[in-house]
């Protein structure tokens, strides 16, 4: 499954997946755009208005925006422990932890403001199989 996100700054979004939630870099043919990955999921950064296909405004002349509500979410082992350290490195976070009926839940924001959905399963059938 792929997912792009638009954002402000391609490398500060690299160094937030990768270094902060365990996404390697793919590829990165341009400074517009870079494919990150982690397990499965292939995420894809592009800067709005960029020469890419991702970025380049519609016909309308709307140039893409970060932020919104919609998500992906990452499957996390210690929810608590993880939101210390990205809170330490700045990190913004949208709500405090969530107790839901499968597990616990927060939503971070990359440096673009995109949210990243970081939950902790508490039952079996919600984890990842």
């Amino acid at each position: 499954m792929s997912v792009r996100y638009i954002v402000d700054d391609v490398d500060a979004a690299i160094a937030f997946y990768c270094g902060s939630l365990g996404f390697e870099e793919v590829m990165r043919p341009a400074p517009p755009f870079a494919m990150l990955a982690r397990g499965p999921l292939r995420l894809l950064l592009s800067a709005p208005g960029g020469p890419g296909g991702g970025g380049q405004a519609t016909p309308d002349g709307s140039i893409p925006a970060p932020g919104g509500w919609n998500r992906f979410q990452l499957e996390v082992d210690d929810l608590e422990a993880l939101v210390g350290r990205l809170g330490e490195a700045g990190v913004r976070f949208r709500n405090e932890i969530v107790h839901g009926v499968g597990g616990k839940q927060i939503l971070a924001e990359d440096p673009a403001g995109n949210p990243v959905e970081l939950f902790e399963p508490t039952r079996d059938e919600a984890r990842l199989r």
